[in-house]
């Protein structure tokens, strides 16, 4: 009789749950917000601090010139005046894009010099008049050097944001009522920017000391075109504070303004400074605007997505009236605990008041509604009638000092690291007195000047109440065991591994707080005093919510890519993404917006797990098309007759010239090719440019004879030379070891024995072909790497060159990526190049290295093979892979650039101008390995060999003879269960 009111009690009770209208599970109320906003200093106590100076550095160059005085005149520099242009063919432009005058347009490589002269000596900003000319769709960089030298080393990376908006004012939406993300567009528009720390280390603008008389100043392209009309050497200009402008207000005879409120809602940005930073969906409470309990809407912007230092978004503000207004923003910032995100607030392009330099948003984990003021009382700003501009851009603060020493405190600890382990080797021996005091006499003061600085910083961080909480806990640790090696210094080879991990954690620490992540729901610009909305929904808001989502979960389809649509008829295919739902998102955006519009095929998209696609085709349920590939399946499985002959297509020879030959080569099977290559991958040679050249005094290695002289220089330190480990799968990760029956070949193997003209297979794949001489001497010669000269057999490349303990390595190209997101601590400090090569009887540096790679291929039982092919061209084309490419950067950062086997796709991806020059230069000597019927046995069993001969100490030509034979019986056996001619077994070694 009560169970239908127990059931639906037992609903809403769910609902409740799920709408976190309980109070255990519900965030603070705004009472308790508040009192967290209280405890969150607004200023840290800097003057524990020192100052950190890092040599050849910003502060150091201020410090030589700290009795120079601020200028008080401007120097302006007419863009198309320049003295010089090398390496580029700098144009002039007349009356460009609405800009009356001349101006000049500066390449992507090459520098271009202006001369002028300085009547007052003393310290100038720099600012330019810049038009960001159509490029590769990255930031713009430049090196800076004045009178033929670079002043300090932040001078060699300055940044000049382009500004984007959204494609559309309005959300698109997609079948099933769910907003998409909008495509973003660049504003190619004038702006004026003044040279500053792109990292966000200095929150000032920098300053040049120029003295009185004749100087030079040039800029050096790194990437990306420019247009220059003016350089105004500017006097600094400092800013009011906020009761001198009020002040100011009383003297205009300024009044609040009457009866105005407007909201802005912030994904309704009108610019930003970055394509990443997307409006997006947040459901964590009914009061976000709009919203809607079960669709999608884009209605927050910001969050962890506008985190880095000099990321800007911009709203535009239509004002009825004259007078003083205030500033409310609607912001949830949940991720820095304990700690306050920063935001400089700009109007119409200038900070108002010094306040505006640094506008604290405290923790908190439910929505707040802050209105943009001090001590309780908001600041004013005075708005004229018409539109005006606000701008909120991501700055450090009081935190900028603090990293900018934790970082000179890396450097410093990992340069000590070094020198101990030249000493006691990466494994001390514990029964070994090493004394290190004696032989590194200022260990001890780098350890206890490190220490008291981090406790400095600690303590500035955890404020007045100084406890311990997960912001400060691995700065105490790392202080703590440095204070404690400084006083037993006998005691540090024993701790030397658990000091190199302390000091990772400390880099990892410094790039969580490097990020300043913050969500908007919307800002408010009022009269002051205006009643603001409610920032969380109440009670009953929350519960209705919550009930109405709980019903909606039973009918949506979250997980839905795209809808299904008639796959058997003539302008429909199948297809089949493996990667992940990133990849497939941007995939379905760019079918929806290019393909089925150009060519009226409708494309169904899955995202599947890899293992799904054999058995799925075995079934016969499989798609028509599968992306995203590895190098091992497409013989497999046309050896079984289940893809499509793509060089049957008339038009396959002109699509095939779109790739490396080389790229090509895995999916060659009789004659016939089964894929069209999407990514490939290889080798290049990292090094750290501080450590190689400027301690050790080394070169770059150009031959493996300079390798074999650099090795015994390193070992003297106790530093490593890495060679490539397990080859990559298509995602760009380690095959891992549940993934070793179908491992490639090794990378490093593949290097040494294709610069020597060896082979993998002969006779056309019937028979492995790595027990000629060619084969026995590299592999030899690669196996002495780790027998001779003790290289390790496994290492985390990216954190060992990261601390400097292997300086110079050789790791597929896509580790650059990781590396610049990954390590910014090093940023500057490191290279690639091409790998060493051997020099051959032609007369020529061989660099040859294998390659690995990804790959889309059709099925034989595709019902509208015409249509599949249609769609694999467009998906590997020039265009289409520029745009997957420049989107997945936009959605996951630089670490995510995508590489690309289209050569010139990849040409117009954003790198650096002279990287890019390097990974051309080495992709011309990458050469593909071939899959055959039964060679998933080879790179086993080339592993297989290699740890026999390395770890068990056998002979490497036995060994190898005893590996192929039984990689030629495995090939043997499949070419005879595929009907193809095979080498009699006489015939085998």
């Amino acid at each position: 009789m009560h169970r239908p009111i127990f059931k639906t009690a037992s609903i809403l009770l769910v609902a409740a749950l799920s709408a976190g209208i309980i109070t255990a599970a519900q965030g603070p109320s705004s009472r308790e917000v508040s009192a967290s906003a209280v405890q969150t200093p607004e200023k840290l106590d800097l003057s524990g601090i020192k100052q950190s100076m890092k040599a050849g550095g910003y502060e150091a160059y201020l410090s030589n010139h700290q009795q120079a005085a601020p200028s008080t005149e401007d120097v302006v520099i007419e863009g198309a005046s320049f003295s010089k242009a090398d390496g580029m063919q700098a144009s002039v432009l007349q009356d460009y894009q609405g800009e009356q005058g001349k101006s000049i347009l500066t390449a992507d490589s090459g520098s271009v010099t202006w001369e002028f002269d300085v009547k007052q000596a003393g310290l100038y900003n720099i600012r330019l008049k810049m038009f960001t000319e159509p490029g590769k769709d990255s930031d713009i960089e430049r090196e800076l050097a004045i009178d033929g030298d670079v002043p300090f080393s932040e001078a060699k990376s300055l940044v000049f944001n382009r500004v984007w908006k959204n494609e559309k004012t309005s959300f698109d939406r997609d079948e099933s009522g769910n907003d998409l993300t909008p495509g973003q567009v660049e504003e190619h528009i004038w702006q004026e920017a003044t040279l500053k720390d792109s990292t966000g280390a200095y929150e000032d603008p920098f300053m040049f000391y120029f003295s009185a008389g004749k100087h030079s100043m040039s800029l050096s392209s790194i990437k990306e075109p420019m247009v220059i009309r003016q350089i105004t050497l500017s006097a600094p200009s400092g800013l009011p504070s906020y009761e001198e402008a009020a002040s100011g207000y009383e003297r205009q005879g300024l009044k609040p303004a009457t009866g105005v409120f407007m909201k802005v809602q912030a994904e309704e940005a009108l610019y930003k400074s970055s394509p990443s930073l997307l409006p997006y969906n947040d459901r964590s409470n009914p009061a976000v605007e709009p919203f809607h309990v079960s669709k999608l809407r884009n209605n927050a912007m910001g969050g962890y997505g506008w985190r880095l230092p000099g990321q800007w978004i911009e709203w535009e503000v239509d004002v009825p009236q004259d007078g003083l207004y205030q500033i409310a923003i609607k912001n949830r910032q949940n991720y820095l605990r304990g700690l306050s995100v920063l935001r400089s607030i700009y109007i119409d392009g200038k900070l108002p008041f010094k306040e505006m330099q640094t506008v604290p948003f405290p923790y908190g984990s439910a929505w707040q509604m802050k209105v943009v003021g001090s001590g309780g009382e908001p600041y004013l700003f005075h708005l004229t009638p018409g539109k005006h501009r606000i701008r909120m851009e991501v700055t450090l603060g009081d935190i900028a000092p603090i990293l900018r020493s934790v970082e000179s405190n890396i450097l410093e600890l990992n340069a000590m690291y070094r020198k101990i382990i030249s000493y006691t080797g990466t494994v001390p021996d514990a029964f070994r007195d090493y004394n290190l005091e004696q032989r590194i006499p200022e260990m001890t003061k780098v350890f206890r000047d490190s220490s008291e600085q981090l406790e400095a910083i600690a303590k500035a961080i955890e404020g007045p109440s100084g406890q311990s909480d997960d912001r400060t806990s691995i700065i105490h640790t790392v202080a703590y065991q440095l204070k404690d090696m400084a006083d037993k210094p006998e005691t540090v080879p024993s701790r030397v591994e658990t000091f190199k991990t302390n000091v990772g954690a400390l880099s990892s620490w410094m790039l969580t707080v490097n990020e300043q992540p913050l969500a908007l729901d919307y800002l408010i610009v009022s009269s002051p005093g205006s009643k603001l909305p409610a920032a969380q929904a109440g009670t009953w808001k929350k519960l209705t919510a919550g009930v109405d989502a709980f019903f909606a979960s039973f009918y949506e389809n979250y997980d839905e890519i795209s809808s299904d649509g008639d796959t058997g008829g003539k302008n429909s295919v199948s297809v089949w993404v493996t990667s992940a739902r990133d990849q497939a998102q941007v995939i379905k955006r760019l079918v929806e917006d290019q393909f089925t519009p150009q060519t009226g095929i409708q494309v169904n998209l899955k995202l599947v797990a890899s293992d799904v696609i054999l058995p799925s085709t075995v079934a016969g349920k499989g798609p028509d098309i599968a992306l995203q590939i590895g190098n091992d399946l497409p013989v497999n499985y046309a050896s079984r007759s289940a893809l499509q002959d793509l060089s049957a297509f008339p038009d396959f020879g002109e699509v095939k010239g779109r790739f490396q030959a080389s790229a090509l080569v895995p999916y060659e099977y009789n004659g016939s090719y089964y894929a069209l290559p999407e990514q490939q991958t290889f080798p290049m040679l990292f090094y750290r440019k501080d450590i190689l050249e400027d301690e050790l005094h080394l070169k770059v290695p150009q031959t493996w004879d300079d390798v074999y002289e650099m090795l015994p220089v390193l070992q003297k330190h106790n530093l490593q030379f890495g060679l490539p480990q397990k080859p990559l799968d298509s995602l760009g990760n380690e095959v891992s070891n549940a993934n070793i029956a179908t491992m490639p070949p090794n990378p490093a193997f593949a290097m040494f024995l294709y610069q020597n003209q060896g082979r993998f297979y002969k006779d056309g794949g019937k028979a492995v072909d790595l027990d000629s001489e060619t084969g026995i001497k590299e592999f030899k010669q690669w196996t002495d790497f780790y027998v001779n000269y003790k290289i390790p057999i496994s290492v985390d490349f990216a954190n060992r060159f990261r601390t400097g303990e292997m300086p110079i390595g050789i790791v597929d190209y896509t580790m650059y990526n990781k590396l610049s997101v990954f390590a910014p601590e090093i940023k500057g400090l490191w290279s690639f190049a091409p790998v060493p090569g051997t020099p051959g009887t032609d007369g020529k540096l061989h660099r040859e290295v294998g390659s690995s790679g990804s790959a889309t291929v059709m099925f034989k039982g595709a019902a509208n093979k015409d249509a599949a092919w249609e769609f694999m061209k467009w998906w590997t084309s020039k265009e289409t892979q520029i745009a997957y490419g420049r989107q997945m950067e936009i959605r996951m950062g630089a670490s995510a650039r995508y590489p690309t086997a289209n050569t010139e796709a990849l040409a117009q991806l954003p790198w650096p101008t002279q990287d890019l020059r390097k990974l051309q230069d080495q992709m011309q000597w990458v050469q593909g390995i071939p899959e055959v019927p039964g060679g998933y046995l080879t790179g086993r069993n080339i592993d297989n060999a290699f740890r026999r001969v390395v770890v068990q100490g056998e002979d490497p030509r036995e060994t190898m003879d005893n590996y192929v034979r039984a990689m030629n019986e495995e090939i043997t056996l499949k070419r005879k269960e595929f009907n193809l001619p095979t080498i009699e077994t006489r015939d085998l070694p």
